[in-house]
């Protein structure tokens, strides 16, 4: 591994925790489950809350190598990277001009699609850019990288949502960085699998399609061999936050109920299949 991550050519920090995240034992987890170990564990040591959100905290985890580390897992790791095949291939078979990746960092969707279609021009919109994967990405002459927005044909986004403060104005900043009749590939995790899925967001597993309807989107369908779906910005639309406001507070409302009724609503599915 040392070995390896001297060609990598890290800083020194990057490479030191990066050594020190490695050397935990997996004790019986599996490679994936061992990553989000990893991940909760930098959580735990900024002494982040997904509760309490400390956001000066929080961007300290999210700048920290645990990340880098992700990403150089998720390329390593068969299903992740079957879906971002899959996503960067439909995103390729379209033939878009301009694709912006929100929150793609590492960029290894980037880097797929400039490879697939060297036309095509590629922005990674990315609060939290590594040093290592900026300089990666060097190699490509049509992805750029950094906090700008324009105006795109299509957007991806690959489980961001669950991260943020307020996915509603997340969401609709995404809305508005693509064209009338241009689309948007999204991939959420509403679900606690990891600490920083904040809990406030998760209602959303629910609802998200009728916001997106509500902000001028139509859902086209799920991605095959992804775990993401394809929307087509229909219209340009003025939001109306005060309504958009009042369906989150619904759809909080109906989470936990919804959540409960589950586990009771499963086995008369099965009888009545």
């Amino acid at each position: 591994m040392q070995v390896f991550l001297e060609k990598l050519n890290l800083d020194s920090y990057s490479n030191q925790e990066i050594e020190r995240l490695l050397s935990i034992p997996q004790n019986g987890r599996s490679d994936l489950e061992h990553m989000w170990y990893l991940m909760d564990k930098v959580w735990d040591e900024f002494g982040c809350d997904n509760k309490n959100l400390d956001w000066e905290k929080i961007d300290k985890f999210y700048s920290h190598p645990v990340w880098l580390l992700n990403g150089l897992f998720i390329e390593q790791h068969a299903l992740s990277m079957q879906h971002r095949e899959a996503i960067s291939g439909w995103v390729v078979e379209q033939g878009f001009d301009s694709v912006v990746d929100y929150g793609g960092g590492f960029g290894t969707i980037a880097k797929l699609i400039a490879t697939k279609n060297p036309s095509c021009k590629i922005h990674i919109y990315e609060p939290h850019p590594s040093e290592f994967a900026i300089q990666r990405l060097k190699n490509f002459d049509n992805i750029s990288i950094g906090q700008d927005l324009e105006v795109y044909d299509c957007l991806i986004s690959t489980d961001v949502l669950e991260h943020v403060y307020d996915p509603l104005v997340t969401f609709a900043e995404m809305v508005r960085a693509v064209k009338k009749n241009g689309f948007l590939v999204i991939a959420n995790n509403f679900n606690p699998i990891i600490q920083c899925h904040l809990p406030h967001t998760f209602h959303f597993k629910y609802s998200f399609t009728t916001f997106a309807q509500k902000m001028g989107l139509k859902k086209v369908g799920a991605l095959d061999g992804s775990h993401a779906a394809t929307f087509k910005k229909k219209k340009n639309v003025v939001f109306n936050w005060p309504m958009l406001r009042k369906y989150e507070a619904f759809s909080k409302c109906c989470y936990p109920v919804i959540e409960a009724v589950k586990p009771i609503m499963r086995p008369i599915k099965r009888i009545f299949r």
